[in-house]
């Protein structure tokens, strides 16, 4: 017998100390785990998504061109550390600075985290950090856009922080073969949760009650995201506080925490080659998850620059993608019980490669074959990343869970800016929105080639790992 219901008194490998009966920690420790998705989202969608791109622009053209008029466009620069800077390129140019130390940095957070003895603490720490960052963005005002860029970037990187120690944890309360269903339905409580509160703030912003200015609204809105991150945040905290991690030097060592975190992150990256199959997945992942990340953040130009949407209608269309990949996130899940995650990722990427050319030949003007495109979009946005997550956990040797992590993440965002600069260029040289994202198809075909060539079985024996009934 497999799946959730089987597993759950195979508790035994999941955690280093279960001081409760079998069954009943692990069925405590999932449901407080979902809980952190939904927390972090609301800053993903209300603050990354939707809201600070645009508020940052303006922030910054006030103090570039105080009094601008609102149809007016400002020809003056701002001064970064002497360098020139357009106003209207802070946001993108804060978002990529905290990319690249996301990416430094975050290999160094999963060498400490295994060797934390409480690994929720470390959550909470990050998490907290992060959420005080975003909530902070509510003193945003007048021209103070050097002060959204800092809280953006301290945001962003104790967000990453935070993610590796969360999708550390699921290789403590899960089964592997229950990974998949728990990495789903996580994602897909996450999508629900950051939409909820995306409504809430696109409300707030469109009607603007109680004689508040848009301005206003829109750092209430700022600050929401941050409160709900903080809030929520406290359910994981608590409730798997009694999950343990290592606490100790790795043998042979006889190092404090710090010192022998960097000596086994030597030793990581020395070793990663002891495991051909996890290396490869990496490889694939950053090839397809670029793919569609660079999706979803084109996404906005294309519909407004080449097909012709109205800014209201892309907001319409985020909230329809949101709410759909919370039941593509699960149905990935169901899927993957059956086919095995490796498969039902292939399947994704398949859809992925399908959605390009369909955005390719998408007619202009034309608002109902976009929201199909949405919904599509939906189904298998949430399913490919949380499988994506759930394959990887099985393929990382145990005790090492964030410390590998730390590597997914980190290659992920050191990676990500190299689709975007594949979109830009081809509409350089072309000036062609349309070819600049079937250009994209690229990255589908080429991580979809490598994740078939990844022998899962062989990658999961080779960690040190039990093999699930389905892979």
């Amino acid at each position: 017998m497999s799946g959730p219901a089987a597993s759950e008194a195979r508790v035994g490998p999941v955690s280093p100390i279960a001081t409760e009966a079998p069954g009943a920690p692990a069925r405590r420790w999932r449901r407080s785990w979902y809980w952190y998705d939904w927390a972090n989202s609301a800053f993903v969608t209300t603050t990354g998504t939707v809201l600070f791109g645009p508020y940052l622009t303006a922030v910054a053209t006030e103090d570039a061109c105080p009094g601008l008029a609102e149809d007016a466009t400002c020809g003056t620069d701002l001064r970064v550390l002497g360098v020139p800077v357009d106003p209207g390129s802070v946001a993108a140019y804060t978002v990529t600075v905290a990319t690249i130390v996301s990416a430094i940095l975050l290999v160094f957070v999963g060498a400490l985290a295994d060797r934390s003895p409480r690994p929720a603490r470390l959550l909470g720490g990050f998490a907290w950090t992060g959420a005080l960052a975003a909530a902070l963005m509510v003193l945003v005002t007048g021209s103070a856009w050097e002060l959204g860029a800092i809280l953006m970037i301290v945001a962003t990187v104790a967000l990453g922080a935070s993610l590796v120690v969360y999708d550390a944890l699921l290789c403590r309360i899960a089964h592997p073969d229950d990974r998949d269903a728990v990495s789903s339905r996580g994602w897909a409580l996450g999508y629900l949760g950051g939409g909820l509160l995306l409504v809430a703030n696109l409300a707030l912003v469109s009607l603007t009650p109680f004689g508040l200015s848009t301005g206003d609204a829109v750092r209430l809105c700022l600050l929401s995201a941050g409160l709900w991150w903080a809030a929520f945040t406290l359910i994981p905290v608590l409730g798997l506080r009694r999950v343990r991690g290592l606490g100790r030097a790795a043998p042979g060592t006889g190092h404090g925490i710090v010192r022998g975190s960097l000596g086994q992150l030597r030793d990581t990256f020395l070793d990663l080659r002891r495991y051909p199959q996890t290396m490869s997945f990496l490889v694939a992942y950053l090839f397809f998850n670029d793919g569609i990340q660079t999706v979803i953040a084109a996404s906005a130009i294309y519909a407004v620059e080449e097909i012709g949407f109205a800014e209201s209608q892309l907001m319409a269309l985020i909230l329809v993608v949101q709410f759909v990949a919370f039941g593509g996130a699960l149905l990935f899940g169901l899927i993957a019980a059956r086919a095995g995650a490796k498969r039902t990722v292939l399947g994704g990427i398949g859809l992925w490669t399908g959605v390009v050319v369909a955005a390719y030949l998408l007619p202009n003007g034309r608002f109902l074959p976009f929201v199909a495109l949405g919904v599509v979009i939906g189904l298998v946005l949430g399913g490919t990343q949380a499988l994506s997550r759930s394959l990887y956990s099985q393929l990382v040797p145990a005790d090492r869970e964030a410390e590998y992590f730390s590597l997914y993440q980190a290659m992920e965002r050191g990676t990500s800016w190299f689709g975007m600069l594949t979109f830009g260029l081809v509409h350089q040289l072309t000036g062609s929105y349309r070819l600049a994202i079937i250009a994209l198809i690229v990255f589908f075909v080429v991580g979809g080639v490598l994740l078939a060539r990844v022998d899962v079985r062989r990658g999961i024996r080779e960690a040190g790992n039990e093999v699930p009934a389905v892979a």
